[in-house]
């Protein structure tokens, strides 16, 4: 099986390096006509934006790609960028979701402008540009997004509380986006990548960063956008290595509402925590389902 996206038109933003970078040139070596956004602007003695370089990248190598400079948190920025992207090629049928910052602090210490900046380009920046995607792929009956979540998110970091919020509320977004945009093609999936780029250095020592290029993330955001990509996983990646998130339930332990009850949460707790016959739930009406059902056995 070869995964080709010829035809297709991709969108990925924070692209003028590192991941992004590394994304953009994978899927137009694949075929695909590639949007490659980035907010970097030009460094004095540089003739070249990030994202004009990446695009010089692709062109030298046969693919066709232009840059876009426009920040995520822009809503009318990021709503352009789509515009002029539909009046070039017609079609968008990938989004990855790539484009970030860390500004990392303990929380005791941290300013809340930190806190909202990073969840403004986190998490409104992917809000804003699925949001303009969204009738574009639901009117042509396909779409493939992408949510670059992190492992932060998913099971903490010291010292990235607002990285971490950000990160997992891309997971909820993307649980409900999946369900949203089943009937009409959408296939809405996150990717917890584990990489050395402009973010992680001097986080890592330098023989883990080695380990840890992101070429060896890109495989997972290339089948996640693929034709016969899954909805609503949660694929984790680094140094070649691939392993399945999940969010899972127990079965749980009905205790009813006696004066006594919060002291049985207590003492039953390892019991109510027990995982053998834990579920995946398809959506969150299944822990209010699963209440009732044992509610109503204890009755």
């Amino acid at each position: 099986m070869s995964i080709r996206f010829d035809g297709q038109v991709a969108i990925v933003t924070g692209a003028g390096g590192g991941l992004g970078r590394q994304h953009a040139l994978a899927l137009a070596a694949r075929g695909a006509k590639v949007v490659v956004n980035d907010f970097g602007r030009l460094a004095e003695g540089q003739t070249l934006t990030a994202a004009e370089a990446v695009v010089r990248e692709i062109e030298a190598a046969g693919g066709t790609a232009v840059a876009n400079g426009a920040s995520v948190t822009d809503e009318a920025a990021v709503r352009a960028m789509v515009e002029e992207t539909m009046q070039r090629w017609g079609r968008i049928d990938i989004l990855v979701n790539n484009a970030g910052i860390l500004r990392d602090k303990t929380f005791a210490k941290m300013d809340l402008a930190d806190f909202r900046l990073v969840l403004d380009v986190h998490l409104m920046g992917a809000v804003n540009c699925t949001h303009a995607v969204w009738p574009v792929m639901r009117a042509q009956k396909y779409g493939r997004i992408v949510m670059t979540t992190s492992s932060s998110g998913l099971y903490g970091n010291f010292g990235q509380s607002n990285y971490g919020a950000a990160k997992m509320a891309l997971v909820g977004l993307m649980q409900t986006l999946a369900l949203e945009g089943a009937k009409d093609g959408i296939r809405v999936n996150c990717l917890a990548p584990t990489a050395a780029t402009r973010m992680t250095e001097g986080l890592m020592p330098p023989e883990v960063l080695a380990r840890l290029a992101p070429e060896a993330v890109t495989p997972g955001v290339v089948y996640l956008v693929s034709a016969d990509a899954p909805t609503r996983a949660i694929l984790c990646a680094g140094a070649g290595t691939f392993e399945r998130a999940h969010i899972t339930m127990t079965q749980g332990v009905h205790i009813g509402t006696g004066p006594d009850a919060a002291e049985q949460v207590a003492v039953r707790f390892a019991e109510i925590s027990e995982r053998s016959g834990e579920t995946v739930p398809d959506s969150g009406s299944a822990q209010g389902t699963n209440e009732v059902a044992r509610a109503l056995r204890g009755a």
